[in-house]
């Protein structure tokens, strides 16, 4: 199969919507209403169908091994991303599927042939998220050791990296030495459908940035201040530029749409506020705080709310209209796209896709 094809989701050139941790019980919302997302295959497959259908250009899993407890162990029940995502791209026909992989746990060798072996059954639709790795707990449940330093952290997923790569490229065997790694006689076969996959990397710190530049399609980021967040686009495509790289700056948002914002907030509220499953939510952050830097540090105490209502997602909130709004000014931030999540997607999205999809094509967001 030759090496040239185009990779579907690198084509396009509107805003990007995908959606976010479907695979992981509640999804993003850290709640106990019993409406709360059930992860199970059925809604996952009935979602992605949904998706591929109304031209949404994406899914993305998290990859968890242990829950945040709390009273209903928020993320305690989740698919694993490789086997999710194969599935998931055999039952569509035009959305990409990324599977996230903690470079700590999944040797390189085994992921460069999963994710390829998922790109050829979807002809190019198959997309890698890398995770360097924050989740101490989770850590120590594989029995494994964080490093508490993000120069190890990362000098390890640059190596590992490297070796996909070059296991996806090179046509022979070759051996590797390096730090982490040290290979004798390895190759990939087959090949990735297309050109490379897609790569996206969530990342927050200094050396993860420059990771991300120098290696992904697509940063991830929170957008908590739109202000700050356009300075902060603006730097980050600088820097890949600098590479020589064009990098995409993707967020992740909650929605809640209604026909009336006095609804959207009525019910953000007790989801969000009455039905909170705080004691997750505390642990949440306090390992947020204690290992990642995904969020500003500075902002972090200050999202609590937001941290129940979506995981500290963009909110969009309110009426068509206003959820359309909400896009539109991450678009003018300068975010190439964003995830969405629901409290239920399956229930939610329909609407979604009826009343908020036709105004963002109206105002150029989306094609037609």
């Amino acid at each position: 199969m030759p090496t040239t094809l185009p990779v579907p989701l690198l084509q396009r050139r509107h805003f990007l919507l995908g959606t976010f941790a479907s695979n992981c019980s509640s999804g993003m919302s850290v709640t106990k209403v019993p409406e709360r997302w059930q992860n199970s295959w059925a809604n996952n497959l009935a979602l992605a169908r949904m998706l591929d259908d109304a031209g949404i250009d994406f899914m993305l899993p998290i990859a968890r091994w242990i829950g945040y407890g709390g009273e209903t162990n928020f993320h305690g029940d989740v698919l694993e991303t490789v086997t999710w995502a194969t599935g998931l791209v055999a039952h569509t026909r035009q959305l990409t599927v990324f599977a996230t992989t903690h470079t700590a746990a999944n040797h390189p060798v085994v992921v460069a042939k999963q994710i390829a072996t998922i790109d050829q059954l979807g002809q190019g639709r198959a997309g890698l998220n890398i995770v360097a790795g924050w989740n101490s707990p989770e850590y120590e449940a594989l029995g494994l050791k964080l490093p508490p330093d993000h120069e190890t952290r990362y000098a390890y997923a640059q190596e590992w990296f490297e070796i996909v790569q070059r296991l996806w490229q090179d046509p022979g065997t070759f051996d590797w030495q390096g730090e982490h790694f040290q290979l004798k006689g390895i190759h990939s076969h087959p090949k990735p459908y297309g050109a490379m996959p897609p790569i996206l990397n969530a990342a927050g710190s200094g050396l993860g940035r420059e990771f991300a530049t120098r290696n992904a399609n697509f940063l991830f980021t929170p957008a908590i201040d739109l202000d700050r967040s356009k300075d902060e686009v603006a730097e980050l495509r600088a820097a890949a530029r600098a590479k020589d790289r064009e990098v995409g700056v993707l967020t992740f948002s909650h929605v809640v749409c209604r026909p009336t914002e006095q609804e959207a907030r009525a019910y953000l509220a007790h989801f969000g506020q009455t039905h909170a499953d705080w004691a997750a939510v505390d642990n949440l952050v306090r390992l947020q705080f204690a290992h990642a830097q995904s969020f500003p540090h500075d902002l972090l105490a200050l999202i609590r709310d937001r941290m129940a209502a979506g995981h500290g997602g963009f909110p969009l909130v309110g009426t068509p209209d206003q959820v359309a709004r909400g896009i539109i000014s991450l678009a003018e931030a300068g975010f190439s796209g964003t995830t969405l999540s629901f409290v239920d997607y399956v229930l939610e999205f329909p609407y979604f896709r009826d009343t908020v999809l036709p105004i963002l094509r109206a105002h150029g967001l989306r094609d037609a």
